[in-house]
């Protein structure tokens, strides 16, 4: 057993650096940042959507769905916000397999990690820069957030990651909406306690320093599905589930209550065309139930250029190398038919 030290890897401030920011881009993302913020506080009727691959694979196709997504964005922008889902960093189960972008930037080549920083970089820099919209990453890797700290408008905590105390602490500390996904066992007491630790202020060792935080605020809730005993996939969408949601929700007398359903997942059984179905039926329930309507911030899709999934190396352009994702054209119907049910 042994750990080999290769090189030393550049520190978030030398990347941003290198990859700096327009007071264009900067401004435009403040802009965002306070319109997904009046979503979570419950002051904005408008949804947030945040929809991508469920990993960036290439930068270029990943590139050409934004710029799409740009263009819907305009459409439905006295509805909903469209959040690009740029997730540069996959979480394996067993720890085998491509971890993503930031690991190996080439899908199909070695790891580099020096170079997947300095591409993580550049593909949200592009986002920003080249469309205005700013976008979301998952923090795998709460040492890594800081690579991209001013570039995202929101960032999601795992089912894998939420019970675990860096990921809670670091998040009390981010400026941006933080969304805390059930764990796989579906114990919603261990999301509520993740968004109570996130809320709260805190002083503990980040990257070598003594570091304080005001706490959180518009740390937030995403029910994702769970994991029985057998391996099943469950739901956690419906209608009892949300109003249950609602309730211990203003037991834990948490601020600014709100959620984010992700529609695939263990809600889907990882059936992406099972996303259009859920979207509309949590928007049903919404209906029905004023305090659904008033936590309900918005959703998470998967979504690609291409349907389904493939394995690394058949080439096909747009289409996801790990979990499958709903294709464009059904996506991009998705988009406008959630739009004309608000």
């Amino acid at each position: 057993m042994s750990m080999e030290f290769l090189r030393k890897l550049p520190i978030p401030k030398e990347t941003k650096e290198k990859y700096p920011l327009s007071e264009k881009a900067i401004a435009a993302k403040k802009k965002r940042d306070d319109e997904i913020k009046e979503i979570i506080e419950g002051k904005s009727n408008k949804l947030l959507l945040v929809i991508g691959p469920c990993s960036a694979d290439s930068e270029e196709p990943v590139m050409d769905y934004i710029y799409r997504l740009k263009k819907v964005q305009e459409e439905v922008a006295d509805k909903l916000v469209l959040i690009p889902r740029i997730y540069t960093n996959k979480p394996r189960t067993t720890g085998d397999g491509y971890k993503g972008m930031v690991h190996q930037p080439d899908p199909e080549g070695k790891p580099d990690v020096y170079k997947g920083i300095l591409s993580i970089r550049e593909l949200h820099t592009r986002c920003l820069t080249e469309t205005g919209l700013s976008s979301a990453d998952e923090m795998l890797y709460p040492a890594n957030h800081r690579y991209l700290s001013d570039l995202l408008s929101y960032v999601a905590i795992g089912a894998r990651s939420v019970e675990n105390q860096e990921h809670r602490l670091v998040s009390s500390g981010i400026d941006v909406p933080v969304g805390m996904k059930n764990p796989t066992s579906g114990d919603l007491s261990v999301m509520l306690n993740a968004i109570k630790a996130a809320q709260h202020p805190h002083s503990f060792v980040y990257r070598g320093w003594e570091v304080n935080t005001t706490g959180n605020t518009h740390a937030h809730a995403i029910l994702r599905g769970y994991v029985n005993k057998h391996g099943e996939s469950l739901p956690n969408y419906h209608y009892e589930d949300l109003a249950f949601l609602h309730e211990q929700y203003c037991k834990a007398g948490l601020e600014n209550i709100s959620l984010v359903v992700d529609a695939n997942h263990a809600n889907s059984g990882k059936k992406p065309l099972e996303q259009i179905r859920i979207c509309k039926e949590v928007l049903h329930s919404a209906r029905h139930n004023k305090d659904i309507q008033g936590m309900l911030a918005g959703f998470m899709i998967e979504s690609y250029i291409e349907d389904g999934c493939q394995k690394i190396g058949e080439g096909v352009y747009g289409k996801s190398i790990t979990d499958p994702c709903l294709g464009w054209e059904k996506s991009q119907k998705l988009i406008y038919e959630i739009a004309d049910l608000i």
